[in-house]
């Protein structure tokens, strides 16, 4: 078989190291945002309108538009600092409030792990038969569960870590960005993904520290039993998608009931501009896009790399890399995750440092060229570590037998699921973009109305499906021939690889997204709120990439558990003939929809709450709409955190209970109907609700731009195409920011709970069957 080139110890500092290396370079992103002060500077009189002449690339010290026009600075930048904290404090007490909830619900799901896998040998302390292979004996099912419940609790924490520190970060950013776009539009790009990189790079870096970290505690006690070790740590994946489940459920609907609210009464009803600071709910609205897109989004896409994880470690501990003790080869995709965060550090200099955006026509390929870049550099990246890490031939665990792969054909696997992702971002952006025809065409279709609008928005969702399902399914193939299911979750992991870079794209969004509100609510001129809608429209199309991504990968990753955990239960084959198997799958199917009616109900209660409270204000303030009083944004920010929290839990709850009931009901073969039924449909509701939405924002945006002939025609702002356009928008927000996006979460997180309870549900499962 052969040993690998990279010896046992130079792993041991390889991934902490390029961990620390991701830390540390995140922390120079901060301070490079922290040098852009929320303080009035005096310029000196000798300052010139050009100063920098592409010297000070990302000068601190640039002219002011506002100067050139003669307008004072510092009342601006008082008002955006007071803006910022005000968001600032929302978002912070909404999370607090968040993590109280779901900390009770930490501590009784840790509970209930410890009891129910403690119980599949009655609490024995004795060493038992292993499971793969009964002629060794490994550690007691007493441990697997104390130590499933550590690692539970370090995914839950990190998770929820993730999403905190992504929102400080782009809440400390956001008016950061709005200042720098006084000195042009590249100063404001760079500020705003730098900011993303702050949050790309701390996630992806303590993901895979507190992982590794982990691994070695438990290695302590499990020693050679790395059979034991590695079904323990899948509790880490758990903790990390219970908690992205609750961020993004409950993140997105606060999200959506206040950008809601905010659209129907102030753009449609009373014809005022977004973030207009007369409108109640335009604090709630952008503390939203902090607390769903940014910190939702965090906890999710860590999720996913836990999980991937997870999954390539359970089946490579039952194949030669466990059996042979070789330590290297078995942390292989730890090694992968640690060359992403290097490959990423060289990409994110591509954006901030090796060039410079100079026009708003610059910003959305300076990002695609991200995509780009750090997809060629991994794939040389994998090369490497493919070549180090792993012996040129083992054999890797396929449902009861070893199947022989090489390495290159592991390097494949891994290299197919990263061009995959590429290309479901590349077909996201298409269907999302207002630069191509498909979203051209619904905006065109606002002309006849609200009606067709949807029509076409719908259709286009429909569409977007085809070619990401085709990728996924290639990639399924490819790395499932290669290597069996060890080859679908180092796919997985392929795709998340440069999950820094994803991540600083994705944050870039509401960032920007922020950056526009403030400048409108701060009364800054026409000229900046022009840049910074530029920014926002870019990244409206990199999270619909960004949510692509995490869609694609929760394919690969849920897969890849679903294997992991047939194999676990002792399945030999899943037959769908069998009613058993049927009768899950068909109900499996049926959960995204459940899911889906829901959130979107969820969010519609909301709104409907919100739309009552900002038609109240603006029929009961006197001078409100006459901008000389001003509203109670407290209140909104209230309503939707109160919805968002007690409308969370349902959802939640359905998912969190399913495998738990049918688990224990119906036993282990109808629960393997239930996961392949809830990934074939949640993908493809996923990904055409998250397109769907995108394209109807971005439509009402082209509308608004007014950047072609084609445009203008359709234009202005408060035009009926205009407000067809809002309508259809408004129908896309809890489409594309909340079910959407959470339906990843369902699929992912359901299949790596069955995971990490299969032992309880092969032992005493399927109650029904047994009685009848």
């Amino acid at each position: 078989m052969g040993a690998s080139l990279l010896s046992e110890l130079a792993t041991e500092i390889v991934v902490p190291v390029c961990a620390v290396v991701g830390i540390v370079f995140s922390l120079v992103q901060w301070y490079l945002v922290s040098r852009v002060k929320l303080t009035p500077e005096r310029h000196g009189p000798s300052s010139s309108p050009r100063n920098d002449n592409g010297n000070n690339k990302n000068g601190y010290g640039d002219y002011l538009i506002e100067e050139e026009e003669g307008i004072n600075d510092h009342n601006v930048v008082v008002k955006c600092a007071e803006i910022q904290n005000a968001i600032s404090e929302g978002a912070t007490s909404f999370l607090f409030t968040e993590y109280q909830y779901v900390g009770v619900f930490m501590v009784a799901f840790a509970i209930l792990i410890f009891l129910f896998l403690g119980s599949v040998e009655s609490f024995s302390t004795k060493n038992q038969p292993c499971t793969y292979d009964k002629g060794r004996m490994c550690k007691p099912a007493l441990a697997t569960a104390l130590f499933s419940t550590v690692s539970f609790l370090l995914g839950a924490i990190t998770s929820v870590l993730s999403g905190y520190l992504g929102m400080k970060i782009a809440t400390y950013a956001n008016a950061r960005t709005t200042l720098e776009a006084r000195k042009g539009v590249g100063k404001a790009f760079i500020t705003a993904f730098r900011s993303g990189a702050v949050m790309g790079f701390l996630l992806a870096a303590n993901g895979l520290l507190v992982l590794y970290i982990a691994i070695n505690l438990f290695k302590l006690y499990y020693g050679d039993d790395w059979e034991g070790l590695f079904e323990a740590i899948t509790g880490y994946g758990l903790g990390g998608s219970s908690m992205a489940l609750f961020g993004r459920v409950g993140g997105g609907i606060y999200t959506k009931a206040a950008d809601v609210g905010a659209d129907l009464v102030g753009k449609v009803e009373r014809n005022i501009p977004e973030d207009d600071p007369r409108n109640p709910a335009v604090i709630a609205d952008n503390v939203g896009d902090n607390v769903g897109d940014i910190a939702g989004m965090g906890s999710d896409l860590f999720g996913s790399y836990a999980e991937s994880s997870c999954a390539a470690l359970v089946v490579a501990s039952i194949s030669s890399f466990g059996i042979n003790h070789d330590f290297t080869a078995m942390l292989y995709p730890l090694l992968i995750s640690s060359m992403g965060i290097l490959v990423c550090l060289i990409t994110t200099l591509f954006a901030t440092d090796f060039f410079e955006i100079k026009a708003v026509k610059e910003i959305e390929p300076a990002l695609k060229k991200q995509l780009i870049i750090s997809t060629v550099l991994m794939t040389v990246g994998i090369a490497i570590i493919s070549f180090i890490a792993l012996p040129s031939s083992f054999t890797i665990f396929n449902f009861g037998a070893q199947k022989e792969v090489k390495s290159w054909q592991l390097f494949l696997c891994v290299g197919v699921g990263l061009w995959a992702g590429l290309i479901i971002g590349f077909v996201t952006e298409y269907y999302t973009s207002n630069a191509y025809s498909p979203v051209q065409d619904v905006a065109d279709s606002c002309r006849t109305g609200a009606a067709t609008n949807v029509i076409f928005g719908l259709a286009l969702g429909y569409k977007s499906v085809i070619i990401p399902i085709f990728a996924i399914a290639v990639s399924i193939f490819v790395s499932f021939s290669f290597a069996a299911m060890y080859g679908i979750a180092v796919a997985a992991l392929g795709m998340l690889s440069t999950i820094a870079t994803g991540l600083a794209i994705d944050a870039y969004g509401p960032i920007s997204d922020n950056a526009g509100g403030i400048a409108e609510m701060a009364g800054m001129s026409h000229r900046i709120r022009e840049r910074t809608d530029a920014l926002d429209a870019a990244g409206n199309t990199t999270a619909a990439i960004g949510k692509g991504f995490a869609i694609g990968s929760a394919a690969l990753v849920s897969l890849a558990l679903f294997g992991a955990f047939v194999s676990r239960a002792g399945i030999s084959t899943v037959d769908v003939l069998t009613p058993k198997v049927f009768i899950g799958l068909i109900v499996g199917a049926m959960l995204p929809y459940w899911f889906s009616a829901m959130t979107m109900k969820s969010v519609g209660s909301a709104a409907l709450k919100m739309v009552e409270e900002v038609r109240r204000q603006f029929n009961t303030i006197p001078g409100l709409m006459e901008g000389h009083a001003k509203p109670d944004y407290a209140t909104c920010v209230k309503i939707s955190t109160d919805a968002s929290i007690k409308e969370m839990i349902p959802p939640g709850a359905l998912v969190m209970l399913t495998p738990l009931i049918v688990g224990i009901l119906f036993g282990v073969e109808t629960l393997s109907g239930v996961l392949a039924g809830s990934l074939v449909s949640g993908v493809q509701i996923a990904i055409s609700a998250s397109n769907t939405g995108g394209a109807w924002d971005n439509a009402k945006k082209y509308i608004e731009a007014g950047a072609s002939e084609h445009a203008r025609t359709l234009g202005p702002k408060g035009s009926e195409p205009h407000k067809a356009a809002v309508i259809g928008d408004t129908i896309g927000d809890p489409l594309k920011d909340t079910s959407g996006p959470s339906l990843n979460i369902l699929i992912k997180l359901m299949a790596v709970e069955s995971l990490v309870f299969a032992p309880f549900f092969a032992t005493h499962g399927g109650l029904l069957f047994k009685i009848f």
